[in-house]
């Protein structure tokens, strides 16, 4: 990419279209369980604010990831998570096996009740 991404229609348009795919799905979900919440561009990223950050979601060299923006969530969401690569705040996935939808709304509900909304 020449420049940073001014639009998440533009972040993922420069992704391969397996990524571009999972992560459309990704955020679909997201807004579908935060509807009140912004989209914005926040250190490079697509990233959904809600008053404050709420989460964030991108794409690496070999993965996808779900960025909660927390290191509380997970813990909670342990058993739900059990088969995806997890660090304290950070979801990763493989294209071609995106987050299912009920999965990240207990991830986005459970961020949204963590910063109060």
């Amino acid at each position: 990419m020449a420049h940073p991404p001014v639009s998440v229609d533009e972040y993922l348009a420069n992704l391969s279209d397996e990524k571009r795919v999972a992560l459309g799905k990704l955020r679909k979900a997201i807004r579908a369980a935060a509807p009140d919440a912004d989209e914005c561009i926040s250190y490079q990223m697509p990233a959904f604010r809600q008053g404050k950050m709420l989460v964030s979601f991108g794409a690496g060299a070999k993965h996808c990831a779900l960025y909660l923006m927390s290191t509380t969530v997970v813990p909670g969401l342990e058993k739900e998570l059990k088969d995806y690569d997890v660090s304290k705040g950070t979801v990763r996935f493989s294209p071609d096996r995106p987050l299912p939808a009920t999965l990240v709304r207990k991830l986005v509900k459970a961020r949204l009740k963590e910063i109060g909304d």
